[in-house]
């Protein structure tokens, strides 16, 4: 027998209600948890609509949203820059839009500052990628790859002071050329500018001129000037930013922040000032301050070779020799340029638009090997062009002209003139999409005609079909040029033949 057995009935229900009272009281707190669970749900499906006079729907800072007419514009300036990289040999690449911030942190110096850090989630400590180069020169690195010419479009993050007015924005989309490998002298540099000309030439936003200079030109007078070598970056950094500011406000920078002494900025600032072509590149060489650093002489000897090639080209006038550019990035080692617009077409009563550069680029032969365990080098030289900037003047210039912009490539639209023909128009459809004909159609069962020509006049759609009850009777169909407004009968089974005769304009 049991020892429960041994317990009076009595003593037995004296137990059991000892036992079930914690459980009674657990079971009491879980409905007393629920209905205040239940309470704070309840309270918290209320609040939004109590606090919705407060709540304002914003973008982040620095951001912006494209719309249609916005994206028909960026798409067609993508279209002609990507075109331009593929006409010279480049392969597509992608890399993903955040990396391990220790990849990041090194390569960009006092620009370091400007990176989005995302948030520690317990894993690994990652950031937004700040350009597309430091990327690319991690793929190469980590697939052991010592030869490539690639383009990348994609977007990047800078957590800077954006300028919305002057196409500057915090999240912005780069467009990339790189030509990586050990190659003659000059030679794909001198593409590289070829390019910029391509583009710039081809999105017709004005006269412009590409700014050229030497990173060993830059360090060199640098040395010779006076500025102690540990100083060379930040002062490199002071001097990148003449083009937004004066000398005296960049010399105020140097000596008072920066702790250069007056008599070495003032060194750097007669050399700032010069700019010009091949003869100014041989006036250097006699400098007889410059002419003492071995990595200016070496600077100037390509920039020279450089310029022959651009003669060849035939871009040369486009090209400057300017000692007052910079390149504010620190893994740039060589030549360095940037394309600024010398104009923008303005329209009367239009203001002057500063967007500063719309391309920029150089060479930089050490950044790969800051990936390689090894440290193996793979030189690399490249371009990025300026697409917001570009984006911007070419927005500014559509609202000052009014020109409508059409958001859609529909080619044709399927119209009835009577009710209960869904289906025949379903079926039209269906044979004009198979075609590879670009047609839309109103979803509505029995649509009134003059809405559907309405929709097709508003939307810019060339060409209609209407199939009626008269069409059907005869097998054929009305194809109507909403321009001209004449329409013809075709044969219903020489439609698509005679649409795709009409939108090839043969």
């Amino acid at each position: 027998m049991s020892r429960l057995g041994l317990l009076s009935r009595k003593a037995w229900a004296s137990l059991r209600s000892q036992l079930l009272q914690p459980s009674l009281a657990s079971c009491n707190r879980a409905v007393g948890c629920h209905s205040q669970v239940a309470e704070t749900v309840l309270t918290s499906q209320q609040k939004p609509h109590q606090e919705k006079p407060n709540f304002i729907i914003k973008i982040p800072k620095g951001t912006r949203d494209l719309g249609p007419q916005q994206m028909v514009v960026r798409e067609k300036i993508l279209d002609m820059v990507v075109s331009c990289f593929k006409r010279h040999g480049a392969k597509g690449l992608d890399t993903p839009a955040f990396e391990l911030k220790e990849m990041l942190t090194e390569k960009y110096e006092e620009n370091s500052g400007l990176i989005y850090d995302l948030k520690d989630q317990g894993g690994e400590l990652l950031s937004l990628r700040y350009d597309l180069t430091v990327p690319f020169a991690r793929y190469l690195a980590m697939n052991k790859l010592k030869k490539m010419k690639r383009y990348q479009v994609g977007k990047v993050w800078r957590r800077e002071s954006p300028t919305i007015a002057q196409g500057r924005y915090r999240e912005f989309c780069q467009c990339d050329f790189d030509i990586a490998g050990q190659f003659d002298p000059m030679i794909p540099d001198a593409e590289c500018l070829k390019i910029i000309c391509e583009i710039l030439s081809g999105l017709q936003l004005g006269d412009f001129l590409i700014k050229v200079n030497d990173r060993r030109i830059v360090d060199g007078m640098f040395a010779v000037c006076g500025v102690p070598e540990s100083k060379f970056r930040t002062i490199c950094s002071s001097m990148d930013k003449l083009d937004k500011m004066s000398w005296k406000d960049v010399r105020h920078e140097m000596v008072a922040k920066k702790g250069l002494a007056p008599e070495v900025a003032d060194r750097i600032g007669s050399y700032v000032q010069c700019h010009g072509g091949i003869s100014l590149i041989e006036q250097m060489f006699q400098d007889p301050r410059l002419s003492q650093s071995k990595q200016a002489l070496m600077g100037l000897a390509d920039l020279k070779l450089l310029f022959e090639y651009l003669t060849l080209f035939g871009i040369a006038e486009k090209i400057s020799f300017d000692l007052s550019l910079a390149r504010g990035l620190d893994y740039y080692t060589g030549v360095i340029y940037e394309a600024v617009l010398l104009q923008t077409p303005a329209q009367v009563g239009e203001q002057p638009l500063n967007v500063g550069s719309v391309a920029a680029g150089g060479r930089y032969d050490e950044l790969v090997a800051t990936f390689d365990p090894k440290g193996h080098k793979v030189p690399c030289v490249g371009l990025s062009i300026g697409v917001e900037r570009i984006f911007y003047i070419v927005e500014q210039r559509l609202k000052t002209s009014a020109e409508k912009v059409r958001t859609t490539e529909t080619q044709v639209f399927v119209a009835t003139p009577q009710k209960n023909f869904l289906r025949e128009r379903l079926k039209l459809i269906a044979e004009l999409w198979d075609a590879g004909i670009k047609a839309e159609m109103l979803y509505k069962n029995n649509p009134k005609l003059l809405t559907q020509l309405h929709y097709c006049e508003n939307t810019g759609i060339p060409l209609v079909v209407i199939i009626g009850e008269q069409e059907q009777k005869e097998g054929v169909i009305k194809l109507r040029s909403v321009a001209s407004r004449e329409e013809v009968a075709i044969k219903r089974e020489n439609l698509v033949a005679e649409i795709q005769k009409r939108l090839s304009g043969s």
